[in-house]
């Protein structure tokens, strides 16, 4: 073997929902080869490298369904307003003036380093440059499934849908196979990509297989004006013309008839949640208990840094159980395992690719997070799913493995430099306050 994650509870996240007290997995060549007990491995593989996961947990790599990942140098740029204001008077602005390629490669190795400390292994983005965002997210050794926005408007990279659409093949045929980058095309949103262009979205990714990523439903205000300026909803909008397939991630989805969870099922559109953006924006609730019980692939996300303000799993799963309790007056809503599953597996389904991550199985991508077990906030210990989903933080995860290839060991970065992500990042913030025309902040 290449690697041995040996000692510790492995929590599979397989159909049968294992949970291995002392266990081990060996991994071959980026993928988990077997996974079983610590005298089970031991007895049939060796390895020179093993990584001791005594007393902790062995976790698959959490994944972040939506991301905009380059935001993270918007962090706190814009708070407490609702979508509309949000994006219109500030972020729009805030990225004509400042989002470039290098911009974007800036906020990218900030996004991911961010990420990998916190124990994601598999994200979800959509943004402009993403052809940069795909070649650090590479350099970093993580795994992206990444959309090149196409809008209705002059972006940062391209100025027109001839340009974004010739833009995003070149993209998808460069990244395409690739081990660790999924390349997608990513629409914005109904109300910023008109009918033409959607049919053009959905037409490339039946000629490529690329996902779809897209925005759907996400307010109140989105769904009514959708109602009187075409006379339906999104989803219906979206369904009539012929753009819903079983490619699509359609982020956010807080608004969707009953009727309406009926078709995404049936169409297989893979849907995410991000209960924490949401509530920051106002947007709403999404119905989670209600596309649980009806077993649709529902993930979780952060949405981007602007309007979170972080990219911790470990908070979303958190505000995914107990909002829903709080929404619908049942506790027993959204349980803790339930969250967790989100994070993993179903998470993995909501991307279409529950085949390769999502669960510690053979054959699938090793992925695999090593988790502190013993830390205060985490005891005493009795429910491994409430312990992961209720009580342990970003800062309890330990080591990170991502394509059979520690990407972080004890909590140090293996490919990103931190110190140096940093002082970039601290670079572009007095440029942002400029162009946005803020007050100099006082300096960190």
């Amino acid at each position: 073997m290449d690697m041995i994650v040996r000692g510790g509870t492995v929590v599979t996240m397989d159909s049968s929902r294992r949970v291995i007290e002392s266990g081990s997995v060996a991994v071959k060549n980026g993928r988990i080869v077997a996974v079983g007990s610590v005298a089970e491995i031991d007895r049939n593989y060796g390895s020179r490298e093993i990584v001791n996961a005594t007393g902790k947990v062995v976790i698959p790599g959490l994944i972040n369904g939506h991301t905009h990942v380059p935001m993270t140098l918007f962090r706190g740029l814009a708070d407490d307003l609702d979508l509309q204001e949000w994006l219109t008077k500030y972020i729009f602005p805030a990225e004509a003036k400042n989002v470039t390629e290098e911009f974007v490669r800036v906020g990218a190795r900030l996004g991911l380093a961010e990420m990998i400390r916190s124990g994601t292994t598999t994200y979800c983005d959509m943004y402009y440059f993403e052809d940069a965002i795909a070649d650090e997210t590479s350099k970093a050794g993580m795994r992206g499934v990444l959309g090149e926005t196409v809008i209705d408007f002059p972006v940062a990279d391209n100025k027109t849908n001839a340009e974004a659409m010739a833009y995003v093949e070149k993209f998808v045929s460069k990244w395409k196979n690739n081990p660790l980058i999924t390349p997608a095309i990513a629409p914005h949103a109904p109300y910023t990509v008109s009918e033409e262009h959607l049919k053009a979205a959905r037409a490339f990714s039946d000629r490529t297989g690329a996902p779809i990523v897209t925005h759907i439903s996400e307010t109140k205000r989105e769904v009514d004006d959708s109602v009187k300026a075409k006379g339906t909803t999104p989803v219906d909008y979206l369904n009539r013309i012929g753009f819903l397939n079983n490619r699509v991630i359609a982020a956010h989805m807080v608004w969707p008839s009953e009727a309406e969870l009926g078709l995404l099922k049936q169409l297989g559109v893979g849907i995410v949640h991000n209960p924490q953006s949401n509530m920051k924006l106002a947007s709403g609730v999404a119905p989670i208990p209600r596309m649980l019980k009806e077993d649709l692939p529902v993930g979780l996300g952060t949405d981007g840094a602007a309007s979170n303000n972080d990219l911790s799993m470990w908070e979303e799963m958190d505000t995914a159980a107990k909002l829903h309790k709080l929404i619908s007056n049942d506790p027993k809503v959204v349980s803790a395992e339930e969250a967790f599953e989100m994070a993993t597996i179903r998470g993995a389904r909501a991307l279409h690719l529950e085949k390769e991550i999502g669960s510690i199985e053979k054959g699938k991508r090793a992925d695999l997070v090593v988790v502190d077990l013993d830390d205060l906030n985490q005891t005493p210990y009795y429910n491994i799913y409430s312990d992961l989903v209720y009580a342990a933080k970003a800062a309890d995860v330990r080591t990170v493995i991502i394509e059979g290839r520690v990407v972080m060991r004890d909590r140090r970065l293996l490919t990103l430099n931190e110190a140096t992500i940093k002082a970039d990042a601290r670079r572009y913030r007095e440029r942002i306050v400029r162009s946005v025309g803020m007050k100099t902040l006082p300096e960190e």
